[in-house]
């Protein structure tokens, strides 16, 4: 969700944000060996997820004018996602593809035409609105079908298309919020819309679907008409009464410009205005209304959902309602939003969960060292803060929320993102996620109209992607529009990734971190330069990286105590031979170390035989 750290300075957890790099940890204790081994049991969990927007990723028209409406700037359909798109995802070394922003959200095109109720643009976050201020949880997005009447049945070929070609389904369920203007049009005859029950003379019931503030109207934030606010036709007329707790847990009817004043916060039982009471019991309507919603997707045949900002939603919830979604498919997997490391724990334990975003440990870390905000010796601390739960932590460097790489906000250029992403794929066993346009150096550049020109791929706003949109090549997918060094960058990204899926020592193996045990070794940079070897009894890979614009002399050493752990010979000769380049070492003696030059922001996955 857009603008989350309001929701993070709300509660508190400003201060708690576990940069890895920030915790305090006994110097003493790093230099027992056991530090550097991760010996926790890992399923085979490397799930390899390619996010994409449909609305992005198949639209060709590449005007991109600011503020440009669907007919001036374009949109791509669930029918752009065609089979020879979904085959080349494929052997780049995809499992999996998350769908995002399937459901119906508003947005300020009009389709009253196709009996699809119209948004009140004063409420509504850009032309084409959030994908996560959701409208209508039973319908799918009008944008994204090529003839509207028949939007379901176009997503629903979609994902047979998708497990044609052996990938599986990912899409978003939002559970916190809706869009304040929600009404379903496409609900199930016994179902009620959420809120229509409600006794709206109460701030709170546990079984009221919102938060109310009685006798008082929603106010539109000042300063949410942005400029060409008139095109958009904003006219401050929005009417609320009475109004509706916000999103991000705003608890008032006047929110700001910088919360989620187009969302509505839903009610799961807990009274915020009395000190966060838990009214679970008898079980809120919500719940029941969020199950259903839940299983409607899940007979719809996705194979799973990444949950926005769960911890917004009582752990208590989650462990109630996956169980009866497993009842459906009991292999749906869900991945969970999150970023408080208090609660990581709980939210697999408890809430069920199967894996979690890594957001402010690695992905925070890997930034600060690419931008020289920290050193690559601070990366331990990342694995080392979750052992036991580290194959449940979903990695990436870019995702709609995030700066791109390539980004001037970011690093300026995308050969940047190699060294974080060897780490970001290969550290563990748990899922890794990459961001479409990412494998080709999209920048995120250009006003685009509500996202402004912050390097980020607007969410909110008709747009193009002109680097991704070189590799579709007007539906060809071939990449025939690609610079040279666009198409080095996706063949690092595709060795990478089949790497990750077909190694064995990726996907199960336990890791063996060199940093700290390299620390005292000549030409041994531990500010810019990380190692590490992941091995199971059939394959041991050494991975070493280069966050550097120089290249690094690197003399790596295995000491004697850990051979036996690792399953090496002191007095056996190797041949190493890197994955994604096939270059070669041979003869090495792990007695005698392993001496390489890195080359610049580049790294090796070497398999030792």
């Amino acid at each position: 969700m857009k603008f989350k750290n309001i929701f993070f300075v709300l509660l508190g957890f400003q201060t708690l944000f576990f940069s890895c790099r920030n915790m305090n940890n006994d110097s003493n204790q790093l230099d027992d060996e056991r530090n550097f081994l991760l010996k926790e049991d890992i399923k085979d969990n490397k799930l390899i997820i390619y996010q994409l927007l449909p609305r992005l990723f198949g639209n060709k028209q590449n005007r991109n004018k600011t503020w440009g409406t669907i007919e001036e700037n374009g949109c791509g359909k669930f029918n752009d996602i065609t089979d020879t798109a979904l085959v080349q995802i494929k052997k780049m070394g995809f499992t999996h593809v998350f769908y995002t922003g399937i459901i119906e959200h508003a947005t300020t095109t009009n389709y009253k035409k196709y009996d699809i109720k119209n948004d009140d643009p004063d409420i509504v976050k850009g032309l084409a609105g959030s994908p996560y201020a959701i409208k209508d949880y039973y319908d799918v997005d009008p944008d994204l079908a090529v003839n509207v009447r028949s939007r379901m049945q176009e997503f629903e070929e979609l994902v047979a298309r998708t497990h044609r070609n052996n990938l599986k389904v990912i899409i978003d369920f939002i559970p916190n919020h809706v869009a304040r203007g929600y009404f379903s049009d496409t609900k199930p005859f016994n179902v009620n819309n959420l809120g229509e029950k409600d006794d709206k003379t109460k701030s709170f019931l546990p079984n009221n679907n919102f938060y109310y503030f009685p006798g008082k109207a929603f106010v539109v934030p000042k300063n949410s008409n942005v400029p060409n606010f008139h095109l958009r036709g904003q006219d401050d007329k929005f009417y609320e009464f009475p109004a509706k707790a916000t999103g991000n847990d705003q608890m008032n009817p006047t929110p700001t410009v910088n919360d989620w004043y187009e969302t509505v916060k839903l009610n799961y039982g807990i009274d915020f205005q009395h000190g966060g009471e838990k009214h679970f019991n008898p079980i809120p309507d919500t719940w029941f209304k969020m199950k259903d919603i839940l299983i409607y997707w899940a007979k719809k045949n996705v194979d799973g959902f990444r949950c926005d900002m769960v911890e917004m939603v009582p752990v208590e919830f989650w462990n109630w309602v996956i169980p009866q979604v497993h009842e459906i498919n009991k292999d749906i997997i869900f991945i969970a939003e999150i970023y408080n490391p208090k609660e990581y724990k709980n939210y697999i334990t408890k809430g069920k969960f199967n894996f979690l975003y890594d957001k402010v440990g690695l992905y925070d870390t890997l930034k600060a060292v690419i931008q020289g905000r920290a050193n690559a010796d601070e990366i331990p601390l990342c694995w080392q803060s979750l052992q036991g739960i580290n194959s449940n932590m979903l990695r990436f460097i870019e995702n709609h929320d995030e700066q791109r790489v390539a980004s001037r906000d970011f690093a300026s250029d995308p050969k940047k993102g190699i060294p974080m992403m060897i780490v970001t794929a290969t550290l563990n066993s748990g899922p890794v996620m990459l961001y479409s346009g990412q494998e080709v150096g999209e920048q995120g550049t250009g006003i685009k109209g509500f996202s402004g020109d912050d390097g980020r791929t607007t969410i909110f706003d008709y747009w193009g992607l002109p680097e991704h949109q070189k590799w579709m090549n007007e539906g060809k997918f071939d990449g025939g529009k690609l610079s040279e060094d666009q198409k080095k960058l996706r063949s690092f990204y595709s060795n990478l990734l089949n790497a990750c899926r077909n190694s064995e020592a990726i996907r199960l193996g336990k890791l063996l971190d060199l940093q700290h045990l390299n620390k005292n070794q000549p030409n041994y940079d531990t500010n810019t330069v990380y190692t590490y070897l992941r091995y199971t009894r059939g394959q041991k890979l050494l991975v070493m990286v280069n966050f550097d614009i120089k290249p690094k002399k690197v003399n790596i050493h295995i000491p004697a105590g850990l051979w036996v752990e690792t399953g090496l010979s002191e007095n056996k000769k190797y041949v190493l031979t890197d994955l994604l380049s096939n270059k070669k070492i041979e003869e090495v003696q792990f007695r005698e170390g392993v001496s390489t030059f890195i080359p610049p922001l580049s790294g090796y996955v070497f398999e030792v035989k």
